[in-house]
């Protein structure tokens, strides 16, 4: 309540700007749409609205999203109408396959660029369902929704340009220097044995995938924005190449005797220090100095294993601070990496875009059997949420507070569509009444906590007052619509409670065979850009098991665990492929037999019996690898195997216990 009260009673000076620059471009658009005579000028007002941005960037890319999905929904809403106009259920079934397939492919595709797909699902409905007893208006009515979308978004992108602009990429500066700065503290606290946990670690990958998903929208801000969102992808891999390390250098020191580790302390110390205070030449020393120290001494020595990788640790970190001031600078970089990689998971997407197809089917069912007028609103607004909505985890509580936005909009609403505009007669007027409880909503949707609502509150007002040129009052037509809008929303919530993933260790099963799998690609897969694509799915994998976390019995837990060993392996591997790719004198024959047999291997799964399987192909490849003439690649390859032999053992003794990996 206290935060609900500070967002309209003392709003921030960015939340007034945001509302005061949509207001304003939801209010150029309405006015160009009525200028013009358009059919529905509130379909621009909403677009507005629903464009809106607090970043100049996220007001572009959402724009060309929504116009992209727009154009083609409307090309296969007109295919839709002019195939199956005569057969009722016939376009009904196909509408409603087409957006469980939208909201399928919005699931697949984790990017800014889903909504397009959400836009395409339901802009059929938008535009068939007010003429589905009118096939023949069907390109008109096409052709009128897209001019007043794309008035909307121009009318958008303008204000927002013009208008306290704010630009994705200077925030995107700010979060790579805590970004760095999250994951430095992280290696260091990894290097002193005390591992950050779960949550230190979910919150290291949270920052690095929260800061590359802004990458996307900076990309549409001009030159600089293309070169920090280059830069940003390089940076990405280097911070997930610097956690990796860190936490390698941890698990390599367990193993050192304590007389090794004592002696090593000094030269750990240094680069805990620089990880706690970044400076490029101090690093550059420091690399040079471990470099020269781990020279001397035994090739096999496991001292001078640990040496060697604390040396590449300082050249990541080093390496990630260059990365760092390429983005404050803009500096385009030349080895730009591809972007982070997400899980895919076809059987979720598969049941969010059935829970769409359902509600759809349901609600065609009732509005053919009764024959209700306005049952292709409570179709409309269903086809609309579920679209948005049905391929979120928690899409159940997001309707919710679709809902409740629905009934703060229909008292205000029916005072301000049914009593007072009935006595305007101007546009000013009309701004007046429409824009201040629109302005409110505005401000609620500045505010995170509340924005699920007030977008919901803003969308509808604007739905059941509907301004154009020729305005009907009519209060019985206002309680039909707001009826069927309670309905529509009503039966998608029902939907989303009825139709959902319930077991979380059916889920985190299916996550961990995923990895296994990418684990088994990760042997032979090009090694140009696997840091981003291996670190990118196992961030988001690891995030989506910790949700489930709390929900698991005590005794299913080790889901964690199996996760957290996978992405040490994955690590070893990276390292172990580094190295040998870094090498001139490699054993190339035995290098590609010893990953065939990992791979193997990895596909079959840990358990209990497969503890010593890797030790046969390590010997034989640290063999070939003693064949070759002395290189340090080759010293922190041999250290890499070792590693990789002890994190698979460990992690195959653990699957004697109950719910191990499926």
């Amino acid at each position: 309540m206290r935060d609900a009260v500070s967002a309209f009673l003392m709003p921030s000076n960015a939340a007034l700007q945001f509302a005061g620059k949509t207001l304003l471009s939801g209010g150029l658009a309405l006015w160009c749409a009525l200028r013009f005579g358009l059919d529905q000028p509130q379909w621009a007002l909403m677009t507005a609205f629903i464009v809106a941005q607090p970043l100049a960037g996220m007001v572009v890319q959402k724009g060309l999203a929504r116009l992209l999905g727009t154009l083609v929904g409307t090309v296969m809403a007109v295919v839709f109408m002019g195939a199956f106009a005569q057969a009722p259920w016939l376009f009904l079934l196909t509408m409603a396959l087409w957006l469980g397939l939208c909201t399928a492919a919005s699931t697949l595709l984790r990017s800014a660029w889903a909504y397009s797909f959400v836009l395409a699902g339901y802009t059929v409905a938008i535009i068939c369902l007010p003429i589905v007893d009118e096939p023949l208006l069907v390109f008109d009515e096409a052709v009128a929704r897209c001019t007043e979308i794309c008035l909307g978004i121009l009318c958008s992108m303008v204000v927002s340009a013009v208008l306290w602009p704010q630009r994705v990429e200077h925030q995107l500066v700010l979060q790579a220097r805590a970004a760095l700065l999250g994951v430095s503290h992280a290696a260091a606290a990894a290097l002193q044995g005390r591992e950050a946990g779960r949550q230190g670690l979910l919150e290291n990958l949270g920052r690095i995938v929260a800061v590359d998903a802004q990458r996307e929208h900076a990309w549409f801000e001009g030159r600089s924005g293309r070169q920090r969102a280059r830069a940003l992808q390089v940076l990405s891999r280097e911070l997930l190449g610097l956690l990796r390390l860190a936490r390698g250098v941890a698990r390599q020191w367990q193993q050192l005797e304590p007389q090794d580790a004592h002696a090593l302390v000094p030269w750990l110390e240094q680069v805990q220090a620089l990880l706690a205070n970044p400076d490029v030449p101090a690093q550059q020393a420091l690399y040079d100095n471990l470099r020269a120290e781990s020279d001397e001494g035994s090739m096999t020595s496991p001292r001078h294993y640990c040496l060697a990788r604390l040396g590449v640790l300082v050249r990541q970190m080093l390496r990630a601070q260059l990365a760092l001031l390429a983005v404050e600078s803009g500096e385009d970089l030349a080895d730009a990496s591809p972007a982070l990689s997400w899980h895919r998971d076809l059987q979720t997407a598969a049941v969010y875009g059935l829970r769409s197809c359902l509600t759809l089917l349901v609600l065609s069912a009732f509005w053919l059997a009764t024959g209700w007028t306005a049952a292709s609103g409570a179709l409309l607004l269903a086809s609309v949420v579920c679209s948005l909505f049905a391929s979120r985890e928690n899409a159940d509580l997001i309707g919710m507070s679709f809902l409740r936005g629905i009934f703060y909009a229909l008292p205000v609403a029916f005072i301000v569509g049914q009593l007072l505009l009935p006595q305007l007669s101007s546009f000013a007027m009309l701004g007046l009444v429409l824009g201040v409880p629109l302005f409110f909503g505005l401000l609620g949707m500045a505010r995170p906590a509340l924005a699920g609502t007030a977008t919901s509150f803003s969308l509808h007002f604007i739905v059941l007052c509907a301004p154009s040129n020729t305005m009907i009052f009519d209060v019985a037509f206002f309680l039909n619509e707001a009826l069927a809008m309670l309905v529509g929303v009503g039966c998608a919530i029902l939907a989303f409670r009825l139709i959902t993933l319930r077991d979380p260790r059916w889920h985190g099963r299916r996550l961990l065979r995923a990895t296994l799998d990418d684990l088994a690609r990760l042997c032979t897969r090009a090694l140009e850009g696997a840091e981003n694509w291996f670190g990118g799915r196992m961030a988001d994998r690891l995030l989506q098991l910790a949700r489930h976390y709390p929900q698991l019995p005590e005794a299913a837990r080790s889901r964690w665990d199996d996760g957290v060993d996978s992405l040490d392996l994955g690590d070893e591997l990276l390292h172990l492929r580094a190295c040998l790719g870094a090498a001139s004198n490699r054993p190339r024959e035995a290098e590609q037999r010893f990953f065939n047999e990992v791979r193997d291997l990895l596909r079959r799964g840990p358990a209990a019996e497969h503890a010593d399987a890797l030790q046969a192909p390590v010997e034989t490849l640290v063999h070939a690898l003693h064949a070759q003439p002395p290189a340090i690649e080759l010293r922190l390859a041999e250290a890499a195997l070792l590693q990789l032999t002890h994190s698979w053992r460990h992690w195959c003794l653990r699957q004697g216990e109950p719910d191990g990996i499926a």
